[in-house]
């Protein structure tokens, strides 16, 4: 009888184990689509900031948006693909699909409040963009980490939180924002952010499925 006990609680401990560590991959699932992010914000980053040192043409900042064209292409195969792999989507999966979801629905409105500022009365509200790329995002991100309980979103979120109040405060006291210096904030902030994050999320949950 004894032997019985026993052999229920070790099952029992087996069990909740699996379900723990399937979980635990399920949650973490993999970071593609933040490097995605990561790197293609990095790469277009640079490209402008080059451009612009070499031209001096603003023009070149039209080319931020490649981020919508290339990154609103990729995410959505990305995150169907994520899905098929997975399988069912759990409570906590659909929490963080929705607050992503408005933070998408938020970059669509400063956008399209910038464009049409440009447009139709000329004028120049890009500098928004910066604070939400910056404070918006980097705030879900750290609400992203709280509910997977995972340090590197938190951390990565609160580093490109602290360069989006810099950046803010400088536009609210008409401080020049100069290539010069956003740039470099930028992209360190988005390596923080993203990149960093992302090759974290892919470690752990490379070594999750190790383990199982």
């Amino acid at each position: 009888m004894e032997d019985k006990k026993i052999n229920e609680r070790e099952s029992i401990e087996i069990i909740t184990s699996m379900i723990t560590r399937t979980k635990e991959r399920y949650h973490l699932g993999d970071g593609n689509i933040m490097l995605m992010w990561g790197y293609l914000t990095l790469c277009v980053s640079a490209l402008i900031w080059v451009l612009l040192a070499l031209t001096h043409n603003v023009a070149v900042n039209w080319l931020w948006f490649l981020l919508w064209i290339i990154g609103g292409i990729a995410t959505p195969i990305m995150a169907k693909k994520d899905a098929i792999k997975k399988g069912v989507k759990t409570y906590t999966d659909k929490i963080i699909s929705r607050l992503w979801s408005v933070v998408g629905y938020s970059a669509i409105g400063f956008t399209f409040v910038c464009l049409v500022l440009t447009l139709f009365w000329g004028v120049d509200a890009w500098s928004a963009m910066f604070v939400f790329a910056l404070i918006i995002i980097p705030l879900a991100e750290i609400a992203n980490g709280i509910v997977l309980n995972e340090p590197s979103y938190i951390w990565g979120g609160a580093i490109g939180l602290a360069a989006g109040i810099v950046l803010a405060c400088c536009i609210a006291g008409k401080v020049a924002l100069c290539a010069s210096w956003v740039m470099p904030l930028f992209i360190t902030a988005y390596i923080f952010m993203m990149i960093i994050p992302g090759h974290v999320i892919n470690y752990k949950a490379k070594k999750i499925n190790e383990r199982t």
